[in-house]
């Protein structure tokens, strides 16, 4: 553990910014499983695309669970090293795709983009002027996670209107 890069911490104790860290790690594993999972089973009109946005989504949710790892260490803190603790201790916890249609799977993925906005904007808010670092890093992956609240209630979105110009056609 660095001791000069836990100095610059003002207001607020490494191990409080490491409980915090670790219930948005487990997060990540989680939304990283989910889309896995998702990207697997989905089915229904429109598949394709979806498979690619759950991929990518996928791959950034790993890349998260890495930052913020990284992050955890750096502070002097261990990251949940069980998974079967990640759901005991997440804050999104996680949904299994029971229904794989494409849209109920894009309806599912956007309420976890919308659990880990809140997370990240509390984490950024508790962090602002206390751990520039911490700060940085959710701030980032914060902006990840309001592309990826966009990027899927546009394909939603598209899905939808698909469907309903179809049954006009049809009708």
């Amino acid at each position: 553990m660095a001791k000069r890069g836990i100095s610059i911490l003002k207001g607020i104790e490494a191990t409080e910014v490491v409980n915090l860290l670790n219930k948005a790690y487990c997060d990540e594993w989680l939304a990283y499983y989910q889309y896995f999972v998702e990207a697997k089973v989905i089915k229904g009109i429109m598949k394709d695309a979806a498979v690619a946005e759950l991929i990518q989504h996928a791959a950034d949710e790993l890349r998260h669970a890495e930052m913020v790892a990284d992050r955890i260490l750096q502070l002097g803190g261990t990251p949940i090293l069980h998974p079967n603790e990640w759901t005991k201790n997440s804050n999104c916890d996680y949904e299994a795709p029971e229904d794989p249609s494409v849209l109920s799977v894009l309806e599912q993925a956007i309420k976890g983009e919308q659990c880990a906005i809140s997370v990240y904007s509390s984490l950024a808010d508790i962090t602002r002027d206390k751990d520039i670092v911490t700060y940085d890093i959710v701030s980032q992956i914060l902006a990840d996670e309001v592309e990826h609240e966009e990027d899927l209630q546009a394909l939603y979105d598209d899905i939808g209107d698909f469907i309903v110009e179809i049954k006009k056609n049809i009708n």
